[in-house]
């Protein structure tokens, strides 16, 4: 490129001196500075920073009250609600309140954060040289010299209200991450604990759909049964099934090693609940001879001739037992409910 192609600008510089002439370039890249600090209208009037302080900590109170609507949300709508909201049209209502107020607590912390920084806190610049990763032992000082500078221009202890409002808000906006632990599912309060199963209701074979008998029993047999009044067709029968199925085997009676199993049996015919006590599978491989049943799901073996005891696998307690008899008809019928809660141990069952 000819001189005559370079901008004036760019062009070397030519000094006369009493030497003769000597080209001189300047530096493009110079440090311009930084400009001269202008104070804020918060430096100079108290009255200003007072405002400045009390709408910082509206912020920070409007979070708290939104973080409080939060959980007031999860509590009041219920899960199905749907409602109608312009623009959005037809929207569920608990996951609107949720979002919305999730939003509004942490929207107004970082809205009071900065508008603390702009108007109250320090916003003079200060350029500092890049240094090695490994401070030195001065850098060290110097940082911390400059943070209680800064928590000093920060007025974190004098600005009392925005301090007690900010600790206020983040200490309230976690709560909303643990009410949200409730989606982990309802808790099981006492519904675990019982079935349909009481005394005077029938068992109702699972394939006739027909009242059992004794006789309907043999010796090696594995027949299975529900509550009579449950209706296939209702909406929570598989809910109550998971609970009240019932698996009966026939044993002798010289046979039965525990006592109370005997006691609670009928000619040897003996009601135990199919539900697995490991992960809840239902439980149908029975072996006559040595009158062990197997889980399919993790091999839990358990043996119905004492107790329906664990002898292998991951199972952690024995089969719930069902008290049985025989009514006027004749047809076979519970005394009562399982003598413990059926399936897998839960954390609320003691």
């Amino acid at each position: 490129m000819s001189s005559q192609q370079i901008p004036e600008d760019n062009l070397p510089v030519v000094q006369e001196t009493a030497h003769g002439a000597v080209e001189r370039h300047d530096d493009p890249f110079a440090d311009p500075g930084l400009p001269a600090h202008k104070p804020r209208i918060q430096d100079l009037d108290e009255r200003a920073a007072k405002r400045s302080e009390r709408a910082v900590a509206l912020m920070f109170t409007l979070s708290m009250l939104a973080t409080v609507g939060f959980i007031a949300s999860y509590v009041i709508f219920p899960v199905d609600k749907i409602v109608y909201i312009w623009p959005f049209g037809h929207v569920s209502a608990l996951n609107f309140s949720l979002g919305l107020t999730l939003g509004a607590a942490l929207f107004f912390i970082g809205a009071g954060a900065v508008h603390w920084a702009r108007t109250l806190m320090s916003d003079v610049e200060v350029a500092d040289d890049r240094h090695p990763i490994e401070a030195t032992p001065e850098v060290k000082a110097q940082v911390l010299a400059d943070f209680r500078a800064g928590a000093e221009e920060s007025a974190i202890g004098r600005r009392k209200l925005i301090r007690n409002t900010m600790f206020g808000a983040l200490a309230l906006v976690p709560l909303s991450g643990v009410v949200l632990l409730r989606d982990l599912g309802p808790l099981p309060e006492k519904k675990l604990r019982t079935t349909l199963w009481a005394e005077g209701k029938q068992l109702i074979n699972m394939n006739t759909m027909k009242p059992l008998r004794p006789e309907h029993i043999t010796v090696g047999s594995l027949a299975f049964a529900m509550p009579e009044g449950l209706d296939p067709e209702s909406h929570d029968f598989q809910t109550q099934m998971g609970k009240a199925a019932l698996m009966i085997v026939r044993i002798e009676p010289d046979d039965i090693k525990d006592k109370r199993q005997r006691d609670w049996a009928h000619e040897g015919i003996v009601a135990f609940s199919k539900i697995c006590t490991h992960v809840g599978c239902p439980i149908s491989l029975y072996e006559q001879q040595t009158h062990h049943v197997l889980c399919p799901c993790h091999q839990s073996t358990f043996d119905l001739s004492d107790g329906a005891r664990v002898i292998f696998g991951p199972a952690g307690h024995p089969l719930p037992q069902l008290r049985i008899g025989v009514n006027s008809e004749g047809n076979l019928e519970a005394l009562g409910d399982f003598d413990e809660p059926v399936g897998a141990a839960f954390w609320e069952r003691g």
